[in-house]
């Protein structure tokens, strides 16, 4: 396990504004904190110096983000990482806890938030949502991530989710549902 006392914090992430701002309000809760803006930076600075901690955003100029989680878990198995992201979905969370995340958060996240999921172990689960997506919206992000795994194939998609075409059809070319 990460060992407590150890506060060291990489930030990886393509926005700078964000970045900073991040940087400051980790350093006011006791982080170390050191930053990277992208995917090579990123891994080379955990291959020098493997921090206890990271919060990598998932799309990077240079590639993604799911490539230093990578190399962070390969420097340092039991570091503890956060993925954020401003594009959510079940579909690359689940990648991201699968890649070595501990959690994934969807941008604008505060410094609460990220503090809390990185330094929480006594539970097993992050804690729930303040305001978690419906059941449509879910319904949705599953019915776009098997149209994509097809490779946007309407009627290989139909025949995985076992419904009509015209029927994926008309869902596909509705608005994805709010929340």
């Amino acid at each position: 396990m990460t060992n407590l006392g150890e506060r060291t914090l990489l930030i990886v992430d393509d926005d700078a504004p964000l970045r900073n701002r991040l940087a400051r309000a980790m350093e006011q809760r006791g982080f170390d904190v050191s930053m990277a803006e992208s995917v090579a930076e990123g891994v080379a600075t955990s291959a020098a110096a493997p921090p206890a901690y990271a919060v990598v955003d998932l799309r990077l100029d240079d590639g993604s983000g799911l490539e230093v989680v990578s190399a962070l878990r390969r420097s340092r198995a039991d570091m503890r990482i956060v993925m954020l992201t401003g594009y959510g979905n079940i579909a690359t969370a689940v990648v991201a806890i699968k890649a070595g995340a501990v959690d994934f958060l969807a941008k604008p996240a505060d410094a609460d938030q990220i503090t809390a999921a990185l330094l929480e172990t006594d539970r097993p689960l992050p804690p729930p949502p303040d305001d978690p997506m419906s059941a449509d919206r879910v319904r949705w992000e599953h019915i776009l991530r098997v149209f994509e795994q097809c490779d946007r194939n309407v009627s290989e998609t139909a025949r995985r989710l076992k419904m009509h075409r015209r029927t994926l059809q008309r869902i596909l070319n509705k608005h994805a549902p709010r929340n």
